[in-house]
Protein backbone atom coordinates (compact mmCIF):
# COMPACT_ATOMS: atom_id res chain seq x y z
CA UNK A 1 0.00 0.00 0.00
CA UNK A 2 1.94 2.99 -1.33
CA UNK A 3 0.76 6.40 -0.12
CA UNK A 4 0.35 9.15 -2.72
CA UNK A 5 2.65 12.10 -2.11
CA UNK A 6 4.17 14.99 -3.99
CA UNK A 7 6.89 13.88 -6.40
CA UNK A 8 6.01 10.18 -6.34
CA UNK A 9 6.13 10.37 -10.14
CA UNK A 10 6.33 13.07 -12.83
CA UNK A 11 3.17 15.19 -12.75
CA UNK A 12 2.34 14.42 -9.12
CA UNK A 13 2.31 18.02 -7.92
CA UNK A 14 1.33 19.18 -4.45
CA UNK A 15 -1.89 20.64 -5.87
CA UNK A 16 -2.80 17.35 -7.56
CA UNK A 17 -2.10 15.25 -4.45
CA UNK A 18 -4.13 17.64 -2.28
CA UNK A 19 -7.10 17.49 -4.65
CA UNK A 20 -6.99 13.68 -4.72
CA UNK A 21 -6.82 13.40 -0.94
CA UNK A 22 -9.84 15.68 -0.63
CA UNK A 23 -11.71 13.03 -2.64
CA UNK A 24 -10.38 10.30 -0.30
CA UNK A 25 -7.89 9.02 -2.89
CA UNK A 26 -4.86 8.48 -0.69
CA UNK A 27 -2.95 5.53 -2.14
CA UNK A 28 -1.76 4.29 -5.53
CA UNK A 29 -4.38 1.52 -5.37
CA UNK A 30 -7.12 4.11 -4.79
CA UNK A 31 -6.04 6.05 -7.87
CA UNK A 32 -5.54 3.19 -10.33
CA UNK A 33 -8.86 1.60 -9.35
CA UNK A 34 -10.87 4.85 -9.55
CA UNK A 35 -13.03 6.01 -12.45
CA UNK A 36 -10.58 8.53 -13.91
CA UNK A 37 -13.16 10.51 -15.84
CA UNK A 38 -15.41 10.91 -12.80
CA UNK A 39 -12.42 11.66 -10.56
CA UNK A 40 -11.17 14.36 -12.95
CA UNK A 41 -14.55 16.10 -12.78
CA UNK A 42 -14.77 15.92 -8.99
CA UNK A 43 -11.19 17.20 -8.53
CA UNK A 44 -11.42 19.81 -11.32
CA UNK A 45 -8.20 18.36 -12.77
CA UNK A 46 -7.36 17.71 -16.40
CA UNK A 47 -8.41 14.23 -17.51
CA UNK A 48 -5.20 13.88 -19.55
CA UNK A 49 -3.09 14.75 -16.50
CA UNK A 50 -4.74 12.07 -14.36
CA UNK A 51 -4.43 9.47 -17.13
CA UNK A 52 -0.72 10.26 -17.53
CA UNK A 53 -0.05 10.02 -13.78
CA UNK A 54 -2.03 6.78 -13.56
CA UNK A 55 -0.06 5.27 -16.45
CA UNK A 56 3.29 6.12 -14.83
CA UNK A 57 2.21 4.71 -11.45
CA UNK A 58 1.05 1.49 -13.10
CA UNK A 59 4.45 1.15 -14.78
CA UNK A 60 6.27 1.78 -11.48
CA UNK A 61 4.26 -0.47 -9.19
CA UNK A 62 2.85 -3.26 -11.39
CA UNK A 63 4.81 -6.54 -11.55
CA UNK A 64 6.27 -7.64 -14.88
CA UNK A 65 7.21 -11.28 -15.66
CA UNK A 66 10.87 -12.20 -16.16
CA UNK A 67 12.66 -15.53 -16.53
CA UNK A 68 15.05 -17.08 -14.01
CA UNK A 69 18.14 -16.55 -16.20
CA UNK A 70 17.49 -12.80 -16.36
CA UNK A 71 16.99 -12.65 -12.60
CA UNK A 72 20.26 -14.52 -11.99
CA UNK A 73 22.20 -12.22 -14.31
CA UNK A 74 20.71 -9.21 -12.55
CA UNK A 75 21.72 -10.68 -9.17
CA UNK A 76 25.32 -11.25 -10.29
CA UNK A 77 25.58 -7.73 -11.67
CA UNK A 78 24.05 -5.95 -8.67
CA UNK A 79 25.31 -7.84 -5.61
CA UNK A 80 28.24 -6.47 -3.61
CA UNK A 81 29.65 -7.68 -0.28
CA UNK A 82 30.37 -5.03 2.35
CA UNK A 83 32.91 -5.95 4.98
CA UNK A 84 31.87 -5.35 8.58
CA UNK A 85 35.44 -4.49 9.51
CA UNK A 86 35.55 -7.46 11.89
CA UNK A 87 36.97 -10.79 10.70
CA UNK A 88 34.78 -12.88 12.99
CA UNK A 89 31.54 -11.25 11.87
CA UNK A 90 32.63 -11.36 8.23
CA UNK A 91 33.23 -15.10 8.59
CA UNK A 92 29.81 -15.58 10.20
CA UNK A 93 28.12 -13.60 7.41
CA UNK A 94 30.00 -15.45 4.65
CA UNK A 95 32.42 -12.59 3.85
CA UNK A 96 30.23 -9.67 4.96
CA UNK A 97 26.93 -7.89 4.39
CA UNK A 98 25.33 -8.62 1.03
CA UNK A 99 23.58 -5.84 -0.88
CA UNK A 100 20.01 -6.68 -1.81
CA UNK A 101 19.49 -8.49 1.50
CA UNK A 102 18.13 -7.68 4.96
CA UNK A 103 20.34 -8.70 7.88
CA UNK A 104 18.86 -8.66 11.38
CA UNK A 105 20.79 -8.56 14.65
CA UNK A 106 18.71 -9.68 17.63
CA UNK A 107 19.61 -9.61 21.28
CA UNK A 108 18.75 -8.50 24.78
CA UNK A 109 19.47 -4.94 25.98
CA UNK A 110 23.23 -4.52 26.37
CA UNK A 111 24.08 -7.35 23.98
CA UNK A 112 25.82 -4.93 21.61
CA UNK A 113 23.26 -4.41 18.84
CA UNK A 114 23.68 -0.63 18.57
CA UNK A 115 27.45 -0.86 18.92
CA UNK A 116 27.62 -3.40 16.09
CA UNK A 117 25.43 -1.15 13.92
CA UNK A 118 27.62 1.89 14.62
CA UNK A 119 30.75 -0.09 13.80
CA UNK A 120 29.22 -1.36 10.56
CA UNK A 121 28.20 2.16 9.55
CA UNK A 122 31.64 3.57 10.32
CA UNK A 123 33.44 0.85 8.39
CA UNK A 124 31.26 1.39 5.32
CA UNK A 125 31.84 5.16 5.54
CA UNK A 126 35.60 5.03 6.30
CA UNK A 127 37.04 1.91 4.70
CA UNK A 128 34.62 1.53 1.80
CA UNK A 129 33.89 5.27 1.42
CA UNK A 130 30.19 4.65 0.81
CA UNK A 131 27.15 6.49 2.14
CA UNK A 132 25.07 5.10 5.01
CA UNK A 133 21.54 6.04 6.09
CA UNK A 134 21.27 5.45 9.86
CA UNK A 135 17.69 5.51 11.22
CA UNK A 136 17.66 5.83 15.00
CA UNK A 137 14.29 4.95 16.58
CA UNK A 138 15.42 4.76 20.22
CA UNK A 139 17.52 7.90 20.67
CA UNK A 140 20.46 5.64 21.47
CA UNK A 141 22.84 6.92 18.81
CA UNK A 142 25.75 8.84 20.32
CA UNK A 143 27.51 11.30 18.03
CA UNK A 144 30.51 11.27 20.38
CA UNK A 145 30.83 7.47 20.08
CA UNK A 146 30.39 7.75 16.30
CA UNK A 147 33.27 10.23 16.09
CA UNK A 148 35.36 8.07 18.41
CA UNK A 149 34.90 5.07 16.10
CA UNK A 150 35.82 7.14 13.05
CA UNK A 151 38.94 8.47 14.81
CA UNK A 152 40.01 4.86 15.45
CA UNK A 153 40.11 4.30 11.67
CA UNK A 154 41.35 7.60 10.21
CA UNK A 155 43.73 10.21 11.63
CA UNK A 156 43.24 13.18 9.32
CA UNK A 157 40.64 15.73 10.43
CA UNK A 158 39.61 16.17 6.81
CA UNK A 159 39.02 12.43 6.37
CA UNK A 160 37.11 12.30 9.66
CA UNK A 161 34.85 15.10 8.49
CA UNK A 162 34.26 13.37 5.14
CA UNK A 163 33.40 10.10 6.90
CA UNK A 164 30.89 11.86 9.17
CA UNK A 165 29.24 13.44 6.13
CA UNK A 166 28.80 10.00 4.56
CA UNK A 167 26.65 8.88 7.51
CA UNK A 168 23.22 10.50 7.33
CA UNK A 169 21.29 10.16 10.59
CA UNK A 170 17.48 10.34 10.79
CA UNK A 171 15.68 10.11 14.13
CA UNK A 172 12.20 8.57 13.86
CA UNK A 173 10.00 7.52 16.77
CA UNK A 174 6.78 6.24 15.18
CA UNK A 175 6.01 3.87 12.33
CA UNK A 176 4.13 6.29 10.04
CA UNK A 177 7.07 8.69 9.93
CA UNK A 178 9.42 5.75 9.35
CA UNK A 179 7.37 4.58 6.36
CA UNK A 180 7.43 8.11 4.99
CA UNK A 181 11.25 8.28 5.26
CA UNK A 182 11.67 4.92 3.50
CA UNK A 183 9.21 5.78 0.73
CA UNK A 184 10.89 9.13 0.16
CA UNK A 185 14.26 7.39 -0.15
CA UNK A 186 12.90 5.00 -2.77
CA UNK A 187 11.01 7.75 -4.63
CA UNK A 188 14.14 9.89 -4.91
CA UNK A 189 16.40 7.01 -5.93
CA UNK A 190 16.96 8.55 -9.37
CA UNK A 191 19.78 10.67 -7.88
CA UNK A 192 21.75 7.46 -7.49
CA UNK A 193 21.67 6.97 -11.25
CA UNK A 194 22.84 10.49 -12.01
CA UNK A 195 25.46 10.35 -9.25
CA UNK A 196 24.42 13.78 -8.03
CA UNK A 197 24.64 12.80 -4.36
CA UNK A 198 26.49 9.53 -4.45
CA UNK A 199 24.85 6.20 -3.65
CA UNK A 200 23.70 4.82 -0.32
CA UNK A 201 25.11 1.32 0.13
CA UNK A 202 23.82 0.52 3.61
CA UNK A 203 20.69 1.37 5.57
CA UNK A 204 20.64 0.78 9.33
CA UNK A 205 17.34 0.63 11.25
CA UNK A 206 18.04 0.61 14.99
CA UNK A 207 15.59 -0.64 16.05
CA UNK A 208 12.50 -2.13 14.40
CA UNK A 209 11.10 -3.21 17.77
CA UNK A 210 10.87 0.35 19.09
CA UNK A 211 8.41 1.46 16.41
CA UNK A 212 6.50 -1.81 15.94
CA UNK A 213 5.92 -3.02 19.51
CA UNK A 214 3.55 -0.14 20.43
CA UNK A 215 1.21 -0.97 17.51
CA UNK A 216 1.09 -4.76 17.93
CA UNK A 217 -1.35 -6.66 20.13
CA UNK A 218 -4.27 -5.41 22.17
CA UNK A 219 -6.73 -3.23 20.29
CA UNK A 220 -4.23 -2.19 17.61
CA UNK A 221 -6.03 -3.69 14.62
CA UNK A 222 -3.70 -2.17 11.99
CA UNK A 223 -0.48 -3.25 13.68
CA UNK A 224 0.14 -6.38 11.62
CA UNK A 225 -0.54 -4.67 8.29
CA UNK A 226 1.78 -1.78 9.21
CA UNK A 227 4.49 -4.23 10.21
CA UNK A 228 4.27 -6.02 6.87
CA UNK A 229 4.19 -2.70 5.01
CA UNK A 230 7.44 -1.80 6.76
CA UNK A 231 8.88 -5.18 5.81
CA UNK A 232 7.88 -4.61 2.19
CA UNK A 233 9.51 -1.19 2.06
CA UNK A 234 12.77 -2.50 3.53
CA UNK A 235 12.92 -5.44 1.13
CA UNK A 236 12.12 -3.23 -1.86
CA UNK A 237 14.84 -0.77 -0.88
CA UNK A 238 17.37 -3.58 -0.57
CA UNK A 239 16.47 -5.11 -3.92
CA UNK A 240 15.66 -2.07 -6.06
CA UNK A 241 18.45 0.22 -4.83
CA UNK A 242 21.04 -2.53 -4.35
CA UNK A 243 21.77 -1.68 -0.73
CA UNK A 244 22.41 -3.73 2.39
CA UNK A 245 19.68 -3.27 5.01
CA UNK A 246 20.62 -3.89 8.65
CA UNK A 247 17.87 -4.08 11.29
CA UNK A 248 18.00 -4.67 15.04
CA UNK A 249 15.39 -6.53 17.06
CA UNK A 250 14.93 -7.44 20.72
CA UNK A 251 14.38 -10.87 22.25
CA UNK A 252 11.56 -12.25 24.40
CA UNK A 253 11.38 -15.24 26.72
CA UNK A 254 10.61 -18.55 25.07
CA UNK A 255 9.13 -21.65 26.66
CA UNK A 256 11.65 -22.83 29.22
CA UNK A 257 14.80 -20.83 29.87
CA UNK A 258 15.56 -19.84 26.29
CA UNK A 259 14.92 -16.66 24.34
CA UNK A 260 13.64 -15.97 20.84
CA UNK A 261 13.48 -12.90 18.58
CA UNK A 262 10.61 -10.50 19.21
CA UNK A 263 7.88 -9.46 16.71
CA UNK A 264 6.53 -12.96 16.25
CA UNK A 265 6.50 -15.65 13.60
CA UNK A 266 5.30 -13.42 10.77
CA UNK A 267 8.32 -11.10 11.05
CA UNK A 268 10.68 -14.09 11.16
CA UNK A 269 10.22 -14.52 7.39
CA UNK A 270 11.39 -10.95 6.67
CA UNK A 271 15.19 -11.04 7.29
CA UNK A 272 17.43 -13.00 4.92
CA UNK A 273 20.05 -13.35 7.66
CA UNK A 274 19.36 -13.44 11.40
CA UNK A 275 22.15 -13.18 13.98
CA UNK A 276 21.71 -13.55 17.75
CA UNK A 277 24.04 -11.39 19.88
CA UNK A 278 24.73 -12.29 23.52
CA UNK A 279 26.95 -11.05 26.32
CA UNK A 280 29.71 -13.31 27.56
CA UNK A 281 29.05 -15.27 30.74
CA UNK A 282 32.34 -14.14 32.33
CA UNK A 283 31.71 -10.90 34.24
CA UNK A 284 35.47 -10.32 34.34
CA UNK A 285 35.42 -9.71 30.57
CA UNK A 286 32.54 -7.21 30.12
CA UNK A 287 33.22 -6.59 26.44
CA UNK A 288 33.01 -10.22 25.35
CA UNK A 289 30.16 -11.00 22.94
CA UNK A 290 29.03 -14.01 20.92
CA UNK A 291 27.19 -13.97 17.60
CA UNK A 292 25.19 -17.00 16.44
CA UNK A 293 23.46 -17.69 13.13
CA UNK A 294 19.73 -18.26 13.57
CA UNK A 295 18.80 -17.99 9.90
CA UNK A 296 20.89 -17.99 6.72
CA UNK A 297 20.82 -19.45 3.22
CA UNK A 298 24.64 -19.63 3.10
CA UNK A 299 25.81 -20.59 6.58
CA UNK A 300 24.75 -23.42 8.93
CA UNK A 301 22.43 -22.40 11.75
CA UNK A 302 23.97 -22.43 15.24
CA UNK A 303 27.35 -21.45 13.78
CA UNK A 304 28.89 -19.10 16.33
CA UNK A 305 31.83 -16.72 16.70
CA UNK A 306 33.09 -14.53 19.53
CA UNK A 307 34.34 -10.95 19.47
CA UNK A 308 35.08 -8.13 21.89
CA UNK A 309 33.65 -4.64 22.14
CA UNK A 310 36.55 -2.54 23.37
CA UNK A 311 36.27 0.49 25.65
CA UNK A 312 36.55 2.72 22.58
CA UNK A 313 33.66 0.90 20.91
CA UNK A 314 35.64 -0.94 18.24
CA UNK A 315 35.06 -4.64 17.53
CA UNK A 316 37.98 -7.07 17.85
CA UNK A 317 37.96 -10.74 16.87
CA UNK A 318 38.37 -13.72 19.18
CA UNK A 319 39.14 -17.37 18.64
CA UNK A 320 36.34 -19.56 17.27
CA UNK A 321 33.61 -20.34 19.76
CA UNK A 322 31.96 -23.67 20.46
CA UNK A 323 28.50 -24.16 18.99
CA UNK A 324 25.76 -23.38 21.52
CA UNK A 325 23.18 -25.96 22.39
CA UNK A 326 19.60 -25.66 21.22
CA UNK A 327 18.43 -25.32 24.83
CA UNK A 328 20.56 -22.19 25.22
CA UNK A 329 18.92 -20.46 22.29
CA UNK A 330 15.34 -21.59 22.63
CA UNK A 331 13.21 -22.47 19.59
CA UNK A 332 14.30 -19.55 17.43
Amino acid sequence: MVILREGICPGATAQLIKALKEQNVKTVVDLVSADIEDLAQRCSISYKTLVAVRRVLLAQYSPFPSNAADLYEELLGSTAILSTGNQSLDKLLDSGLYTGELTEFVGAPGSGKTQVCLSLAVNVACALKQKVLYIDTTGGLSSARLLQLIQSQVDSLEEQSEALQRIEVVRVFEVYRLLEVLQDLRATSTWQVTGARGSVKALVLDSATAVLSPILGGQQMDGMSLMMQLARELKLLARELGISVIVTNCVVRDIGAGVKPALGCTWSYVPNIRILLRRGADAAIPGKRSATVLKSSRQPTRMSVEFDITSSGTLSSRAAAALPSASDLGST
